[in-house]
Formats: structure tokens, sequence, C-alpha cells
């Protein structure tokens, strides 16, 4: 929102609370729920373009509620684009939609979608990805990006876990040496910029997807060090058998479950 800003468009923040923080900038802010299909179509009347960032993320909770807020939103979504005449559709996808559960090294677009997932999340963003894809004809242009990690300033979800985590004492790590691709707050918004301009201007991206990284991949236990030490926080990573952490995480999902915990496990699959 504020680099479009910047760039002098009328942008419009359409979230679940009012965007103040972005008032600022000149961002116009209304709140509503993402499923509000009509309350959705009247804020993009006179739009030229929607860049859908919302979802529900994680990797705990009730499948109903990813359901509702990744698949229904986003059909609201295109339903909106459709209504109101609104020509360009970026959609902010998820690389974890084509892991299979095994690494992938020198991937590409031509990877397949997974069958199987481990977690509501991915296998939602999955299908949002899907009718995104689908939805592109010659009145809707639209594209998906897959950002992975994204990190830096303002970040609310990554980060606080990590900090929580360290803050109790030791960091257990499964694949501490796995090599991981992340992507900067800054590079993942000018990406989205970048596609928009695409859109409108080159047909040969409409209705592709494409990863997003800083093409900087690092081993795991380096990132999240890394992003501790930017927090003030000295933490002590240390490896663990991934067989090991699948087992305890398999045992803490089934007794979360048993016990119907509202709360996330300490460790999943």
């Amino acid at each position: 929102c504020r680099e479009l800003a910047r760039l002098d468009h009328h942008v419009i923040a359409y979230q679940r609370k009012p965007a103040v923080h972005l008032a600022e900038y000149g961002v116009e802010s209304v709140t509503g729920d993402i499923c509000d299909r009509e309350r959705l179509a009247a804020t993009a009347a006179g739009c030229d373009a929607i860049i859908h960032t919302a979802a529900k993320a994680g990797i705990w909770g009730d499948p109903a509620d990813y359901r509702r807020i990744n698949i229904d939103g986003t059909r609201s979504v295109v339903a909106a684009c459709r209504a109101s005449g609104v020509g360009m559709l970026v959609h902010t996808s998820s690389p974890s939609i084509v892991h299979a559960g095994r690494d992938i090294e020198g991937g590409d677009e031509s990877l397949p979608l997974a069958t199987r997932f481990s977690a509501p999340y991915p296998e939602t963003k999955a299908e949002a990805e899907r009718r995104v894809m689908a939805a592109s004809d010659d009145t809707l242009n639209t594209v998906s990006l897959r950002p992975h990690l994204v990190w830096g300033p303002g970040d609310n979800h990554l980060l606080p876990r990590l900090v929580e985590r360290a803050r109790k004492g030791t960091l257990k790590l499964p694949g501490a040496d796995k090599l991981i691709d992340t992507v900067y707050i800054d590079n993942a918004a000018a990406a989205h910029l970048l596609a928009l301009d695409a859109l409108d201007a080159n047909p040969a991206c409409r209705g592709k997807t494409y990863f997003i990284t800083n093409g900087e991949p690092w081993p795991q236990a380096r990132i999240i060090s890394a992003l501790l030490a930017a927090s003030g926080i000295d933490a002590d990573v240390r490896p663990v058998s991934p067989r090991a952490a699948a087992v305890v995480g398999s045992l803490a999902e089934w007794w979360w479950q048993r016990q119907r915990l509202e709360s996330e496990p300490p460790l999943t699959r």
C-alpha cells in the first residue's frame, strides 16, 4: 500500500480492522469481511486492479477457517472483480503448495501442485491459486506470486513466534543445515508492483505463477540466528533428528486434538 501510494496510485485497503496506520500515506481504509461479496464489490467499484494478499496463515487451526478465508475468500475476490469490472488481479499464493514432503532443490514453476498436504494452509492455498488461474480470461488478467518466507519490519507472524520460542531457552531445530530461500518484505512488495505492471503490458505473464525469493539461500539455522540477532536475542540453535522431531510432532498433534485444545502444539509434523 505504501509503495503504491508513493507512486501516486489511489489505494484502498480492505481489511478486517481499520488500517489507521496507512492513513499517513493517503491510503483509504475500508473495514469488511473478505467473504462479504457485496461490500467487497462495492469497495472495488472504479478500481483498475486488486492485489489479493489476505489469507489465514499458520500451521494449526480449524480447517474450516482456512477453507472459508483462503478458498471462499478468494472466490469472493474473483467475483468482486467480475461484478465491478476490475481488469487485473495479482494474487499472493504460497510455494508450500508444491511441497510434497521431500526436499526441493532448483525447482521452478513447472513443479506440479502437491496432491497430499500436511496442513490446511497449503491445501487451501493450492485451491485458491487454481481458482485464480482458472479465472484468467479476456476480461480479467490474473497472475499468482509465491513469495517464500517473507521477513522484515512489521512482521507479526514469523519473527514473534521465533522470539517467543528463543526466550524460553534453546531452539532445537530439525534440518538445521537445510538451505532455504527467503524474501525480504520490500522485495516481496516490489514483486507485486512489477506483476501489476506486467499484467497491464505483457500478455505472456497472464494466467501464470511465479516463485519470489531473494535468490540467496541460507542454512535454516543461520536464517533463524540472524533474525533473532536483529531482535537483540543471542539464541542457541541446536540440530535434532528430523525423524525424532516428526514422531514428537505427531504425538503432540494427536494429544492436542484428543484434548480439543485451542492453542497450538509446541511441535507439529
